[in-house]
């Protein structure tokens, strides 16, 4: 079998690791951009964009699940199954053996300084084999890191975080693993240095992928410095992070048609249902997921309303889509949202009432 730790393995994974960070994304941007493709979540100038995009993703995912094979026969099958149980929680204890001096630290110093480089290493003994394990460990899982955020929305979204988390995550199941089939130790070493090179992972991906696929982040870093300068002081900057939109309001004509439009035909749950006293009106709370709508009900046909908007931002623009066709809800062509550059669709609502559903 082939040893993980061997030189040919080392060389062809870190091999491997930099073709990834700089040559997938740039090729990714490159042949998206002649075919038409926008990978910003904007609208693609090519006919047939939705059907080449998911061949992306699908020639993406199957690099990474090849990837995941990979990792697993290293990991797993590339080693035969121990006798024992076996636990290593010295935390690089071997890595700290794998350096040694043989004349003491301020000798080595004092040589260092009045014989020179050459002679003071004379007396440095390294084990190699403990070294390139704690780099083949990080290694390994660079690729995680980097392509976690650069496949998935979810990941890409929080990428200072969740993909080292998820690389600690995986690692702790692999020790785990090892442990119960007794492939290897459990090593407190390899938990570390995965989850060290997921950070390296996700760093690269920010400071290269993001870098590339995304051209004008410079103004926008630029953006969001102003605004932080600027509203650091303001009452609600502290909470930013932690709000969102749960609530908004239209206006109406008919408790009917509302019912009928939101609730059948959307699926908005009918929360709560206020009827005043010695009036028409009917106010109505509507509810899915956490978004809420408070829809006033005036029950008089014959009222004029002003021209009411009401924007949704939904994952999956394009199942969304066939949902409302296979409803009899047929919608305008894609269009290219003007504040963020995400595609959007309009549907005509009650009252004339816009809604704008955007790609999340």
């Amino acid at each position: 079998m082939i040893s993980a730790n061997s030189l040919p393995v080392n060389i062809a994974v870190t091999v491997l690791v930099a073709v990834m960070v700089f040559v997938l994304p740039r090729v990714d941007r490159s042949v998206c951009r002649r075919l038409g493709l926008n990978l910003r979540g904007g609208v693609s100038s090519h006919p047939r964009a939705a059907a080449l995009l998911r061949i992306r993703r699908g020639i993406l995912y199957a690099a990474f699940g090849g990837y995941l094979a990979a990792v697993s026969y290293l990991v797993f099958f590339s080693r035969a199954a121990t006798r024992d149980y076996q636990v290593h929680i010295a935390l690089y204890q071997d890595l700290g053996r794998a350096v040694r001096i043989d004349l003491g630290f301020l000798a080595f110093l004092r040589v260092l300084f009045t014989e020179g480089f050459a002679a003071a290493m004379r007396h440095v003994q390294v084990e190699t084999k403990d070294i390139t394990q704690v780099y083949m460990n990080a290694m390994l899982f660079v690729p995680m890191g980097y392509l976690l955020p650069y496949l998935f929305s979810w990941f890409r979204a929080r990428a200072r975080i969740r993909p080292a988390v998820a690389c600690f995550v995986v690692s702790l199941l692999i020790e785990n693993l090892q442990l119960a089939f007794r492939r290897g130790f459990y090593d407190v070493d390899d938990l570390v240095s995965n989850t060290i090179g997921g950070v390296i992972g996700q760093f690269l991906f920010l400071a290269v992928a993001y870098v590339v696929t995304h051209p004008g982040w410079r103004r926008e870093q630029a953006q969001v410095r102003q605004w932080k300068r600027n509203a650091r002081r303001r009452t609600l900057y502290p909470f930013f992070r932690r709000m969102d939109m749960v609530r908004t309001s239209l206006l109406a004509t008919s408790e009917d048609e509302i019912r009928a439009f939101y609730c059948e035909r959307l699926g908005f749950r009918l929360v709560k249902q206020l009827v005043p006293l010695d009036s028409p009106d009917t106010y109505l709370l509507l509810e899915m997921g956490r978004f809420q709508m408070e829809v006033f009900c005036s029950n008089d046909p014959v009222q004029t309303l002003p021209r009411q908007n009401l924007a949704l931002s939904v994952r999956g623009l394009d199942r969304v889509i066939r949902r409302l066709e296979e409803n009899g809800m047929p919608v305008e062509k894609i269009s290219e949202d003007p504040f963020t550059g995400q595609r959007r669709i309009l549907l005509q609502g009650p009252d004339g009432v816009h809604i704008h559903i955007l790609e999340r």
